[in-house]
C-alpha cells in the first residue's frame, strides 16, 4: 500500500535526534530517505546498546531509510552525493554550525540549483547572533530556555526525562516539510525551511514567559503539581500509591468537593472559592485534600473519583508503560532482529527495516551512478 509521500525521494545528512526525527516520519509516510552517514556512523548509533547490542534512539529514529556511508570532505563521493541532489525532492541536515556548507552542501546554492528542492536546515540556536556557532544538545536547550528551571522538584531545576527540545524541532520541521510541499503543488516552486532547537522550544515557554513578562514572576518549580491551576497533581493512597487529579475548572471543583471529598460546602469556604484563590492558598488545599486520600485504598478512592466525573491518572513507571492497556505497538526489523516498540500515533504505511551501517551503499551507488537520472523524485 502506498503512502502519502511516495515517490519522493529525501537526502538527509543527519545526526542525534531532530533532523533522524523529522526524516523518520517522512519515511513512515512512504518517502524514500537516504541516510548519510560517516565512516563511524551516526553517533546516536552509541548512544547504549540496549535493544539486542543497538542503541534505542537509533532504532526508533531510522525506520523504513537507507544508510549511505560517504564523506562529505572528500572528492571521492561529490559525483554520487551530486547524483542523488539531481534527483532529491527534499535535502535536510542538522550538522554542526556552518558544516553543510563548508562540504559544499549550502541550502541556499541547492536551492538556486534546484528551484523545486525544499531544504531543511536544522540549528541550535538560528544562523544569526551571538549563538549562531554553538554547538546546541537537549540538555543544554532546555538549560538555556529556562524549560530546565521550571521543571523538576521545588529543591531544584530538572531535565524533562526526554529529548524534548530535539523531539519538538524534529515534530515541527516534519510539519514545516509537508507544508512545502502542498505549496510547492501549487506555486511549483520549493523552499528553504530554517529552524533551530531554540526557537522550537521557546514557542512552547510562551505561558511561562508571558506570565513573567506580564505578572513580574516567572512559574515556580512544583513537581508533579500545576503551576497555576490547584488542585491539579499528585496525592498518595493509603497504601503509598501515586495518584494525580486535574480539576480544571470551578464546576469539577464543586462536583470533586460533593462526590470525593464529601464537603459540598468546601468549594464556597473562604481560600477556595476560585482557582485563583485556591492556587495563592495552595499549602492549604493540597494539605486538605491529600488527608482524604490518605484514608482512601484504590477502590474506595476510584469508586469517588468516577461518581465526581474527576479526571485522573495513575503515575506510573516504565514497568507500568511497558504493559499499559493503551500502549499500541509496532514490530520494526533490525540488524539484530525484530524489535517491539510504541507505534506512532498518526495512521502510517508501514515499519520499514533499520539499516545496518552502510547496508545501502553500493546499491544506491551503482543506481545512482550508473544509470543517472531516474523516474524517482522531482
Amino acid at each position: 500500500m502506498a503512502g502519502a509521500l511516495t515517490g519522493l525521494l529525501v537526502l538527509s545528512l543527519e545526526q542525534a535526534v531532530a533532523a533522524p526525527y523529522c526524516s523518520c516520519r517522512l519515511a513512515d509516510a512512504g518517502a524514500r530517505v537516504i541516510k548519510v552517514e560517516r565512516p563511524e556512523g551516526d553517533f546516536a548509533r552509541e548512544y547504549d546498546s540496549a535493544v539486542e547490542g543497538m542503541s534505542s534512539y537509533f532504532v526508533w529514529l531510522n525506520r523504513s531509510k537507507e544508510s549511505l556511508v560517504a564523506d562529505i570532505k572528500g572528492a571521492k563521493d561529490v559525483p554520487l552525493l551530486e547524483a542523488i541532489l539531481e534527483r532529491a525532492d527534499i535535502f535536510i541536515q542538522n550538522l554542526a554550525p556552518g558544516a553543510a556548507t563548508r562540504s559544499g552542501m549550502d541550502s541556499e546554492v541547492l536551492r538556486a540549483r534546484f528551484p523545486r528542492m525544499i531544504t531543511v536546515d536544522i540549528s541550535g540556536y538560528g544562523e544569526s547572533g551571538a549563538y549562531r556557532d554553538m554547538k546546541a544538545y537537549d540538555l543544554l536547550v532546555q538549560a538555556e530556555s529556562g524549560l530546565a528551571m521550571i521543571s523538576g522538584h521545588p529543591a531544584g531545576p530538572g531535565r524533562v526525562g526526554v529529548s524534548i527540545c530535539d523531539i519538538a524541532c524534529g515534530a515541527i520541521a516534519y510539519s514545516a516539510v509537508l507544508q512545502a510541499l502542498l505549496e510547492r503543488a501549487r506555486t511549483g516552486s520549493g523552499k528553504s525551511i530554517k529552524l533551530d532547537l531554540f526557537s522550537c522550544i521557546a514557542d512552547w515557554m510562551n505561558v511561562p514567559l508571558m506570565q513573567f513578562e506580564q505578572m513580574g514572576r516567572a512559574p515556580t518549580r512544583t513537581g508533579l503539581s500545576h503551576p497555576t491551576i490547584c488542585p491539579y497533581g499528585a496525592f498518595e493512597l493509603e497504601d503509598g500509591t501515586l495518584i494525580s487529579i486535574a480539576i480544571q475548572n470551578e464546576r469539577e471543583w464543586a462536583l470533586f468537593c460533593t462526590h470525593f471529598l464529601q464537603e459540598p460546602e468546601l468549594c464556597t469556604r473562604r481560600g477556595y472559592e476560585t482557582n485563583i484563590v485556591r492556587t495563592a492558598n495552595r499549602a492549604m488545599v493540597d494539605m486538605h485534600v491529600a488527608r482524604v486520600f490518605s484514608k482512601l485504598g484504590r477502590t474506595q478512592a476510584l469508586a469517588r473519583l468516577d461518581s465526581a466525573g474527576t479526571a485522573f491518572g495513575f503515575v506510573n513507571d516504565i514497568a507500568a508503560l511497558a504493559r499499559h492497556p493503551a500502549l499500541r505497538r509496532v514490530t520494526v526489523d533490525t540488524p539484530s532482529g525484530p524489535v517491539s516498540m510504541a507505534a506512532p500515533p498518526d495512521a502510517w504505511v508501514g515499519t520499514g527495516r533499520v539499516p545496518a551501517l552502510g547496508e545501502h551503499t553500493a546499491a544506491i551507488s551503482t543506481e545512482f551512478l550508473s544509470r543517472g537520472r531516474g523516474a524517482v523524485g522531482r
